[in-house]
């Protein structure tokens, strides 16, 4: 193709990964220019005046930041840590499996499990102000010691105390509806037109509103949260005597709750658009009251003169942790029914069963979120008490369990992770030689030690497909522990019935359940700690960001309380800028790595067809089929990825290696010694190159080419190769087509 021959109005347009990386390191260039956007996320171009302004073969190039738009800030980053569960759960509820039949009872079944997660949020700090501190700490001198910031408290009626520490619960709800309710219309001068929508669910995201449905799963979460509280103060003054109004607030507070429970098992209704302003109403309403229904309650428990019921603990708080523990254990165990029984036959991503493994991930993490930070603080209160006597006089027997449940779960998982790793070893070196051997047929003696590295980087690539058991494994355990859990009503601690039934000392027993409460604090603070870090420094963010990008990509549908979604900015505004483009007259080359070939996925679901005429696509390391065709098999599918190929007229290369552990293939795997798998337009997709391109020294440097594994190729020739091909595909200049009428 002569110089004459290439268009100079095609515009490459590069969508970084999960890296984060700056504009210059997307481009490869030096200076670069924001053109469109912002701060958050916006469109860079070389500067102008710049040596380097163009890319291979004269195309204009041009980069879609978009690292800042799930992370930011300090702040942002600490917040998706302590909001994980929440946004595990809300990922649950996009991983049902594409099936029609079921997804009404999902959606409801894994709405239900996030409202249980809000509940528990409000009893385990419940337990630390009223249990711990209000009932147990305030009543004891020994604890008081020394403490001037309670002991003013503590000459004050029982009632009056509870009422007063009701508030930090009460200001914890606040403050996590304050967080979910700041960033949600941010996004809406980035919404794309309603028009031309793809069939593919894939393509609907970032199309819709979501922000009628977050509001009203908001105001029923904020009215359980309170309506919570209320119970939790209504048991307790109910067990020295339940009186009239006692019992009135109570019955009151149960009808709150079961018309939460009732309106998040009717997702026709609650899915509506925000046309239904009555819905809204209710659900505000609902709030409201249960607002009301609150401070009632705190001005009727320091006017009720009655005797309190004298105990260890807060009278009803234990029950209604482990009843809790019970429904979230019988939510568990229905869901796996209905994934098991409803999933499609064929190929099952994830045995079916990713929505319920992820669910019950999120749940787990939750407990041991909550058993931990009711531990902590019974810790730091009891002072120099023995770890024995602590656990035993300490917080309710449900956390003790609910500890001894998740340690159980993560040892059992770790071991069993390790004997796939070496079981596995074996095969997965013996398929990663053979690809070696055929990539490097003529290796001199001296490459042999780099050989070996390529191949056993290649095995540790393969080990991704063994995670869905693990995964699987870890989801079931963790849904065991949970029921586990609910052994605290018959006040049993866990030494205790393992000495009786297996005969192991209730003394080791009691250590491991408090060396897994620092097991937990530990995992709390790397994910602290790896979270600050994932979005300061680019080598950890490769490895930790992902799990944020992944889960921050798919909007709120479950749980308000999870992170805000990016993609409602990030896929309308891809697709106005490339729509603009195009109707200015340039043609564009897409290219995503990782992540990014996610973000054009969806994007490109959303181009009218005159403007995927003038538009082709290269994706590298990307995790649309071996990631994301699992996890999320409603949303990407053979059919929306024959639809994404047929709106670019199938100008789409997808490069891949048996070295990246993330991406690979998305139609056909094309290895060496097998046959192609597809035929058609299809059978031009995806392309395999060798990673690295040579086992051998170059005369020009002093170390062997490196093996790129997940890293992006963009510097390579053989994407520049892929570059050039697209542009020729893509023809010369053209004028602006017409608008569709």
């Amino acid at each position: 193709m002569s110089g004459s021959d290439i268009p100079r109005d095609v515009v490459e347009l590069r969508v970084h990964g999960v890296s984060g990386a700056s504009a210059a390191q997307v481009l490869d260039l030096q200076q670069t220019a924001q053109v469109a956007g912002d701060r958050s996320g916006g469109f860079y171009r070389p500067r102008p005046q710049g040596s380097d302004s163009s890319g291979a073969h004269g195309v204009t190039l041009e980069a879609y930041r978009w690292g800042d738009l799930p992370s930011g800030t300090v702040a942002r980053t600490l917040a998706v840590v302590f909001l994980l569960p929440f946004m595990l759960v809300n990922v649950a509820i996009w991983m049902r499996p594409a099936n029609p039949g079921s997804e009404a009872v999902v959606k409801s079944l894994c709405r239900l499990l996030a409202l249980t997660l809000t509940v528990l949020y409000v009893l385990a700090i419940a337990g630390v102000a009223l249990d711990l501190i209000g009932w147990k700490c305030l009543s004891s001198p020994r604890c008081l010691a020394g403490r001037s910031w309670l002991s003013w408290l503590s000459g004050r009626p029982l009632g009056l105390r509870l009422a007063v520490l009701a508030l930090v619960p009460a200001a914890a709800i606040g403050l996590i509806w304050r967080i979910s309710n700041r960033p949600g219309r941010s996004f809406e001068a980035f919404r794309a037109p309603d028009e031309d929508i793809s069939a593919s669910r894939l393509g609907a995201l970032g199309q819709w509103d979501a922000e009628p449905l977050v509001g009203r799963l908001r105001a029923i979460h904020v009215a359980a949260a309170f309506a919570t509280l209320d119970l939790t103060l209504l048991l307790a003054r109910a067990a020295s005597g339940a009186t009239a109004i006692t019992i009135s607030l109570t019955v009151v507070t149960g009808m709150v709750l079961v018309c939460c429970v009732g309106l998040l098992c009717t997702p026709p209704l609650i899915d509506r658009g925000a046309d239904d302003q009555r819905l809204d109403r209710v659900t505000r309403t609902l709030r409201t009251a249960a607002i009301v229904l609150t401070v009632v309650v705190l001005v009727h428990l320091p006017t009720d003169a009655r005797q309190w019921h004298e105990g260890h603990g807060l009278p009803g708080y234990e029950t209604s942790l482990t009843g809790l523990f019970v429904a979230q254990t019988a939510l568990l165990a229905a869901l796996g029914v209905v994934l098991l029984c409803r999933r499609n036959r064929g190929a099952t991503p994830l045995y079916g069963l990713g929505a319920l493994v992820v669910a019950a991930t999120g749940i787990s993490l939750a407990v041991a979120y909550s058993a931990e930070l009711v531990y902590r603080v019974a810790d730091f209160l009891d002072r120099d008490v023995p770890t024995g006597e602590g656990i035993a006089t300490g917080p309710p027997r449900a956390y003790t369990w609910a500890i001894h449940g998740f340690i159980r779960a993560l040892l059992a998982t770790l071991i069993v992770a390790g004997l796939v790793i070496v079981l596995s070893r074996r095969s997965r070196r013996r398929a990663a030689a053979a690809i070696v051997a055929h990539d490097y047929p003529d290796a001199p003696a001296e490459a042999r030690p780099r050989l070996r590295q390529v191949r056993d980087a290649i095995a540790r690539a393969r080990f991704t497909e063994k995670l869905v058991p693990l995964a699987v494994l870890y989801g079931c355990l963790t849904g065991l522990a949970t029921a586990t859990a609910t052994i605290g009503l018959l006040g049993e601690f866990p030494g205790d019935v393992i000495e009786r039934n297996i005969g192991l000392p209730a003394g080791l027993i009691t250590f491991g359940i408090a060396f897994g409460s620092w097991v937990i604090a530990a995992i709390i603070l790397g994910l602290l700690i790896g979270g600050i870090f994932a979005y300061r420094t680019e080598p950890y963010r490769r490895h930790i960001g992902v799990l944020w990008d992944l889960g921050t990509f798919w909007p709120r549908a479950a749980h308000p309380f999870a992170p805000p979604c990016y993609s409602e900015r990030a896929v309308p505004e891809l697709a106005r800028r490339i729509t603009y483009l195009v109707e200015r007259g340039d043609a564009v080359v897409l290219t995503g790595h990782s992540h990014g070939s996610v973000l054009l996925a969806a994007t490109v679901l959303q181009l009218p067809p005159h403007v995927g005429s003038r538009v082709a696509l290269l994706t590298h390391g990307s995790p649309l089929r071996r990631l994301y065709a699992r996890l999320f098999p409603s949303y990407v599918d053979d059919a929306a990825l024959h639809e994404i190929g047929h709106r670019v007229g199938w100008r789409w290369v997808n490069l891949w290696s048996d070295a990246d552990p993330i991406g690979g293939w998305i139609f056909a795997a094309h290895r060496p010694h097998t046959p192609a798998g597809t035929s058609g337009p299809t059978a031009t997709v995806d392309r395999r190159y060798r990673d690295p391109c040579d086992v051998v020294t170059p005369p020009s440097d002093s170390v062997p080419p490196p093996i790129q594994g997940h890293w992006p190729r963009e510097s390579d020739q053989q994407f520049t190769e892929v570059i050039r091909e697209l542009v020729q595909r893509l023809g010369g200049r053209a004028d602006p087509p017409d608008a569709p009428t």
